[in-house]
């Protein structure tokens, strides 16, 4: 875009955010409207989701290195949050947080909001000045968490790879392989390392906690929490938090549609014989490979857990009505596979699973013969007759011995001396 294109679009940028603002809360108490598993062809606004980073010049020789996250919200409009020292999770990362928004021009988006404008296209986005002056071009990052595909070690439990869900409590599985949320996990571990992958749906108009919700609901009491949190600040309803019970260290979530992992490291409380807890349960979780929650003492359940006792309960993936898919979960009992790090590098491909054998097709039995038909004679086939086990020892003992005799008889007698 050029500069005098970028400046002809500044004009109105106050009056668009103006509307926005009325568009906007309006649009949160609409329905939860159209909900994607796969991208949408007729959708714009998806080709404009994603992360962005780059350097931006802010003069006298001061660059820093912005990153940007765009968010649909339906019917062309927009929120983002840009950081500077990049995006969550990477190194520089700074966690003040810089809130716009915007409305979709043609292909391309405008926000406003923060100290300078952005004008957003797919595979980029172009930062200027309130005076119109190109800042910095923020370039589309594409990231995938570092465990994904990840393969279950030695002494892992593999629960799901895509071929059955025998693991799971009324599990069921899409058509391409794919667990589907609300079962529960048939073994049960005090002490255990989980990964699993999930991916969300694509909701633009939906909002809050009605947004690709669902949850991993340790022992059914303690939940880390799954939801479309992409492009938000992090909150203890987040992606990434104990629900409600504590906010995650960084938003690490990904935009919908894109497989993401949870690794969780749980150690249950521990009950005296009367039935009094005398150590409460511990948690570390990383989310898209980053810690999130580090080493966390849990009081007490969360949000809607069950509540605590002694007794052992199943690990859910909960249902919120919202369709969530899962693949490659495994779990290590730390009470009885050998020690391992963890989480485990991912592969970033995972293999097709295993087929089982199937099952041998008995033989029918022989239909019973009509007792009004007489049975039709067969010709036997004529067979050597072999003898029996003792018969034919003897024999392969005489052979030798008739052989030699034979072989006697033939030789030619030789002269008598004269």
């Amino acid at each position: 875009m050029s500069s005098r294109s970028i400046r002809t679009f500044l004009f109105p940028i106050a009056a668009i955010a103006s509307m926005l603002g009325g568009g906007l809360a309006a649009a949160e108490n609409g329905p939860r409207g159209p909900i994607h598993l796969e991208p949408p062809k007729d959708d714009p606004s998806y080709l404009l989701m994603g992360e962005f980073a780059g350097d931006v010049s802010f003069g006298e020789g001061k660059t820093e290195t912005i990153g940007l996250q765009i968010r649909p919200l339906g019917k062309g409009d927009f929120e983002a949050i840009s950081y500077a020292g990049g995006l969550p999770g990477q190194e520089k990362h700074k966690p003040e947080a810089t809130r716009m928004i915007g409305r979709l021009s043609g292909d391309f988006l405008i926000l406003s909001g923060g100290p300078w404008a952005v004008f957003a296209e797919r595979d980029h986005c172009t930062l200027v000045s309130r005076s119109g002056d190109k800042l910095g071009k923020l370039d589309r990052v594409v990231r995938r968490s570092p465990t994904l595909a990840a393969k279950a070690p030695e002494g892992a439990i593999v629960l799901f790879d895509g071929s059955d869900t025998d693991q799971f409590v009324n599990g069921q599985m899409t058509e391409d392989g794919l667990l589907v949320e609300g079962t529960d996990f048939k073994p049960m571990h005090q002490d255990f390392d989980l990964h699993l992958e999930f991916r969300l749906p694509y909701m633009p108009e939906a909002r809050d906690q009605g947004r690709g919700n669902s949850g991993v609901y340790i022992h059914g009491r303690y939940e880390c929490q799954i939801l479309d949190s992409f492009g938000l600040s992090p909150v203890f309803n987040g992606a990434g938090a104990l629900y409600r019970y504590r906010a995650p260290q960084v938003n690490m979530a990904f935009p919908p549609l894109v497989w993401q992992t949870y690794d969780i490291r749980f150690t249950a409380p521990r009950w005296a014989a009367d039935g009094s807890k005398i150590r409460n349960a511990r948690i570390t979780s990383w989310l898209n490979g980053v810690i999130v929650q580090n080493d966390v003492e849990l009081e007490n359940k969360t949000g809607a857990g069950q509540d605590e006792t002694p007794t052992l309960m199943p690990t859910k993936l909960q249902n919120h009505t919202d369709p969530v898919r899962f693949r490659n979960i495994w779990i290590i009992d730390r009470g009885l596979a050998p020690s391992a790090s963890f989480p485990v590098e991912g592969t970033g491909e995972l293999a097709p699973p295993a087929k089982k054998p199937e099952p041998k097709v008995a033989e029918a039995a022989p239909k019973p013969q009509d007792a009004g038909k007489p049975q039709e004679d067969k010709p036997k086939e004529d067979k050597p007759a072999e003898p029996n086990a003792p018969e034919a020892k003897v024999a392969e003992e005489k052979a030798p011995e008739a052989k030699a005799a034979e072989e006697k008889a033939a030789e030619p007698k030789s002269a008598d001396a004269a």
